[in-house]
């Protein structure tokens, strides 16, 4: 798996890099800018991007909006943001388009290596990758939308779960709940939502994000 990762501080950057190595990903290059990580997609049509919020010159947006550009530029590309904060307006706009491979992580919520690469491998192959943080902050965004205000409080927790491409089975798990009632939360959020259910799990969970972003 290539893998293209921009991040601005040196020694998180050589310490990701070394991380993903370890596990057999390929990272083909480790930047620090927007237009540097641009012209690395362009160079080396990565499976997926890593790309930090934060890059110079302004320190603010720069990394979410040389994300947005990428995957303008290349339809599809699977990327990862990672962040200290949840950037709403951004974020939503990142998952507004509908397609696969996206996630956004809290750098300060990553637990271990071996979640971490997990969530890169899951974007990579067209899956998401979503912070519970970042979820409840768009869910919160949109509580005044009737149809979102509307589901129950555990509809709104398998939501949550989906929307970071958790399975029936791993929500029943969280949840301490069967999987069968977690088919039917799942069956009432698509009623509410008006939302077709289907069997991919991904395009599932797009779809609510995609929603939720309306």
């Amino acid at each position: 798996m290539r893998v293209v990762l921009a991040e601005d501080l040196f020694l998180l950057r050589d310490g990701l890099t070394r991380m993903l190595e370890a596990y057999g990903l390929q990272v083909t290059a480790a930047v620090d800018n927007g237009p540097d990580l641009l012209a690395a997609i362009a160079a080396d049509r990565p499976d997926v991007a890593i790309v930090d919020v934060r890059l110079p010159p302004t320190f603010t947006d720069e990394g979410l909006r040389a994300a947005l550009q990428a995957r303008r530029e290349v339809p599809g590309l699977p990327v990862l943001v990672l962040s200290q904060y949840v950037e709403q307006l951004y974020a939503r706009e990142l998952l507004a388009g509908g397609n696969g491979g996206i996630g956004y992580l809290l750098k300060d919520r990553i637990l271990n290596s071996a979640q971490f690469v997990d969530a890169v491998r899951r974007v990579a192959e067209g899956g998401t990758a979503m912070d519970p943080e970042v979820i409840a902050r768009l869910l919160t965004h949109n509580s005044a939308d009737g149809a979102v205000a509307a589901l129950s409080p555990r509809e709104r927790e398998v939501l949550a779960l989906m929307a970071e491409g958790r399975s029936n089975a791993a929500i029943a798990q969280q949840l301490v709940i069967t999987e069968r009632a977690v088919a039917k939360h799942t069956a009432s959020i698509f009623l509410r939502l008006d939302l077709q259910p289907s069997e991919d799990d991904n395009r599932r969970v797009l779809a609510v994000l995609a929603h939720l972003n309306r």
